[in-house]
């Protein structure tokens, strides 16, 4: 007896919902209840969708219809509350996926002791992987290390938010909760699924794309296109090099499209009020990070409206290169800042699990929480 082919509803718009209900034969407001169940509510089965009539939760599983959600295969907890999951899909690939609370993870609705009526709030940033792997092959990150798989689909990068904000029992807009696509993969070389995925998350989870950042490591083209969207996250660029020859070495990316195209894609990123272009830059030591490296920096950006995340390497098992000391990253800083250049350096967040920037490598050998 042969099964129904496996649909999957997450990853599917209101538009194409409401296609579905009327072949099914069904009113339009059916197709609203379903996209409510699927991202706002995040359910994991049709049977839980009450709003849906008995009769046709039974035609649709039948069907061959369920919702989809991925599966949290495991979890690593950092001593600094960062949480680093192993999310599984249907074809038992898997990705990694870090839940990052900011604060103490609680306030009050309204400032004062609401006793046990208390509003608590969760503050967080999920980082959200768009490949299994990445193509992209940067030296200093471990995630390079497996190569590219596939990418996702726009189901399975919205289902990992999904995921994890069910395990933390968040739900936004209620919690603050940030998204960067800074996890497994190169976004904008699975450019159409991950902007399917952000208006999916802003639309259905609730998540706004002013809460949302995207990193790239210098896809110029899809910099360009990312500027004519109506939805879009802001945007970060992966640097990590002051001149082309180092960039070469450190991102082979480099040698098709070479700092003068992205510098120059970036001058020409259409900003809204308010919003700063960020360039991220791992410092690697004596590598990339000496003052002389810092002003070749100041040279490149300056005029654009942005401003620099400093991250010191994190280090892993197959990275060839060192950590540099916290006074070499303090003076790279000041250079910029002397200069005018917003500087941040950014604080390593489940570096002990593996969970830092350019660690996440399904390193599932850890002892889970």
């Amino acid at each position: 007896m042969s099964h129904p082919k496996r649909i999957e509803l997450i990853g599917l718009s209101l538009p194409e919902l409401t296609e579905l209900a009327d072949e099914w034969g069904e009113p339009a407001f059916r197709a609203r209840q379903l996209f409510e169940a699927v991202y706002r509510q995040r359910l994991n089965s049709l049977e839980l969708i009450t709003t849906l009539p008995l009769g046709l939760r039974s035609v649709l599983s039948n069907s061959g219809f369920q919702i989809g959600l991925p599966v949290i295969e495991n979890k690593f907890v950092s001593s600094d509350g960062t949480v680093r999951y192993l999310i599984a899909f249907g074809d038992r690939q898997t990705v990694e996926t870090v839940w990052m609370p900011e604060g103490d993870g609680g306030e009050t609705g309204d400032g004062t002791d609401a006793g046990a009526n208390e509003l608590r709030m969760n503050r967080a940033t999920i980082c959200v992987s768009s490949q299994v792997g990445c193509a992209v092959a940067c030296e200093f990150c471990m995630t390079a290390l497996l190569g590219v798989k596939r990418n996702l689909s726009a189901g399975e990068i919205v289902g990992q938010v999904c995921a994890v904000l069910n395990d933390q029992h968040a739900s936004p807009p209620n919690d603050r909760i940030n998204l960067v696509f800074m996890g497994m993969g190169e976004p904008f070389l699975n450019y159409d699924n991950f902007i399917k995925a952000v208006n999916l998350l802003q639309d259905g989870v609730g998540i706004p794309e002013s809460r949302m950042t995207v990193s790239t490591a210098g896809i110029v083209p899809r910099i360009y296109d990312l500027g004519l969207e109506w939805v879009r996250p802001k945007l970060a660029i992966s640097l990590n090099a002051s001149n082309d020859e180092l960039r070469t070495q450190l991102m082979p990316i480099n040698r098709k499209w070479n700092l003068e195209k992205l510098i120059a894609a970036a001058r020409d990123f259409p900003l809204r009020p308010r919003e700063n272009l960020t360039f991220e830059y791992v410092l690697l030591n004596e590598v990339n990070d000496s003052a002389a490296n810092a002003r070749e920096v100041v040279e490149l950006i300056r005029g654009i409206r942005a401003k620099v995340n400093l991250i010191a390497l994190n280090p892993g098992p197959g990275i060839d290169f060192e950590t540099p000391d916290h006074e070499r990253v303090v003076r790279f800083q000041q250079i910029l800042i002397t200069a005018g250049i917003p500087t941040f350096i950014r604080r390593p967040r489940g570096r002990d699990i593996y969970a830092a920037c350019g660690q996440l490598k399904r390193t599932t050998e850890m002892s889970p929480s």
